[in-house]
């Protein structure tokens, strides 16, 4: 395991994202349990990949929602609503990851969903480049419905008490709500996401985000 600044972080995934090589744009999976960093993560390789003068896509899995009443059909708290209900991944492989696969056509919708009306969307395609990179921020990425549809994994760690103390300090909803959210919802989701799709064996970067500015990373054997 290596640990460094977060430059030296960003330098290493930027890294392997550059020597990662495919026929298509290369589609890379930001995962972890919420409040992990993900996006900000994601938004960080973004700047330092357009710097390098690479096209990026931008998406999270936020834009693939089903809405509200699917979501929490199970009960608000629902850890099994949360994992199985919430996102649409029939259309995230429809409009997204598979344009941007093997054989695809590379025209893409960013999202089906938007959160402010909670209405479902279909904004029209736009075209890809062919050497673009798809930075795709959320959960439950490397589940098995979706594995094969990443050419690069990152797996984000962070010890779940740090990511209900995170959620707190964004104080975008009451404290007890937060707690009860993590606590009965969120955290048995990643739970029961970890026994059943042990998805840091799939991944090809774990970041253990605890600390910010000093993350430690570990890089897994070539697929």
């Amino acid at each position: 395991m290596d640990q460094g600044t977060r430059d030296e972080l960003i330098t290493r995934l930027t890294e392997a994202i550059g020597s990662t090589t495919t026929a298509h744009p290369l589609r890379v999976a930001i995962d972890g349990p919420p409040a992990a960093g993900k996006t900000t993560l994601a938004d960080e390789l973004a700047l330092a990949l357009r710097g390098q003068g690479r096209t990026v896509i931008r998406a999270t899995i936020d834009d693939f929602l089903f809405p509200r009443a699917q979501r929490y059909r199970r009960g608000r708290y629902s850890a099994e609503s949360c994992y199985f209900d919430a996102h649409d991944r029939a259309a995230l492989c429809r409009v997204l990851l598979d344009p941007l696969g093997p054989g695809g056509h590379r025209r893409i919708q960013h999202t089906v969903y938007d959160s402010a009306t909670d209405t479902p969307l279909s904004p029209p395609p736009t075209a890809a480049a062919e050497d673009a990179v798809l930075l795709f921020d959320g959960v439950f990425l490397l589940r098995p419905e979706l594995l094969d549809r990443w050419d690069l994994r990152i797996f984000v760690s962070v010890p779940f008490e740090q990511t209900v103390a995170r959620a707190r300090t964004r104080g975008t909803t009451p404290a007890t709500d937060i707690e009860r959210s993590w606590r009965d919802r969120y955290i048995p989701a990643q739970q029961l996401y970890s026994a059943t799709a042990h998805p840091t064996d799939h991944a090809d970067f774990i970041v253990h985000n605890a600390q910010l500015q000093r993350p430690a990373w570990e890089a897994r054997r070539p697929r």
